[in-house]
């Protein structure tokens, strides 16, 4: 299998085929973790070899907490891939990140609690550091997208983390605020710790479905499949012109996160 794909992009909850990929072909790739997602497409966009998957399957099968992130990562890797792009659905914690609106984690709390989040195993032991868990280089790129597209996109945000697949209760979400937190959702982590593991960049990009239960206004996924259906083209135009934007020399430090984090 040629290692020469160069960025991947992980499909959330209504982006399941990327529509994007030029001759795209299916990849099945087995890994010492078990099967990613499902089966990979490769292809082209103008000249630059892309892959993507979707996280919970091309027929959202599933849940955020049976994900096999290891897997996923690990696949991509292996195909060579040095740069992720990463949509997602989230909730909004805070009245102004309105349903609709874009979202930048730059910051993540983790309140996960049965997921596998390294790759550390007996013999090997990894202090990966996630001070700044996310690409620079990347965000910046997606910054500039968002704006020049005129899409309303709050930056520097701090994304809660929890199990799911179950909504948060009142009680949850009002606790959640206290943490000054902006978005909440359920597939961050430990997709984006493992990705800097594995030495890779990988930036967010969160699409606002809805407030939140702390805002008296019960959240169900009807209202989170309607939402995204009303953004997938406009999510689809940000990874259209994000892939030409992304440098082709990484010059961020994400190709170094090993060096000071094994014994």
């Amino acid at each position: 299998m040629e290692k020469d794909v160069e960025i991947g992009i992980f499909g959330g909850t209504g982006i399941y085929d990327s529509g994007l990929l030029e001759n795209p072909q299916e990849v099945t790739i087995d890994t010492p973790y078990g099967k990613p997602s499902d089966s990979i497409t490769v292809g082209m966009f103008n000249g630059r070899k892309i892959a993507f998957l979707p996280r919970h399957g091309k027929k959202h099968t599933i849940p955020p907490h049976m994900i096999n992130y290891r897997a996923n990562i690990w696949a991509f890797k292996k195909l060579g891939i040095s740069r992720i792009i990463a949509p997602s659905a989230v909730g909004s914690l805070k009245e102004k990140i309105e349903p609709g609106h874009f979202a930048l984690p730059t910051q993540f709390v983790d309140f996960t609690k049965t997921r596998v989040g390294s790759f550390s195993e007996e013999g090997r032991v990894i202090h990966i550091s996630v001070a700044d868990p996310f690409c620079p280089e990347l965000q910046e790129s997606i910054k500039k997208v968002v704006d020049s597209q005129g899409d309303n996109i709050h930056k520097d945000c701090t994304y809660v983390c929890i199990e799911g697949p179950r909504f948060s209760t009142k009680a949850e979400s009002k606790f959640y605020r206290t943490l000054d937190a902006d978005i909440i959702g359920m597939t961050l982590v430990p997709e984006c710790q493992l990705a800097r593991e594995a030495q890779m960049c990988y930036a967010s990009i969160s699409t606002v479905t809805d407030y939140d239960v702390w805002a008296e206004k019960p959240v169900t996924a009807k209202e989170v499949l309607e939402t995204l259906g009303k953004n997938v083209d406009k999510t689809k135009k940000i990874l259209e012109d994000l892939i030409e934007m992304i440098p082709t020399t990484r010059r961020c430090t994400c190709a170094k996160a090993l060096e000071e984090a094994e014994f």
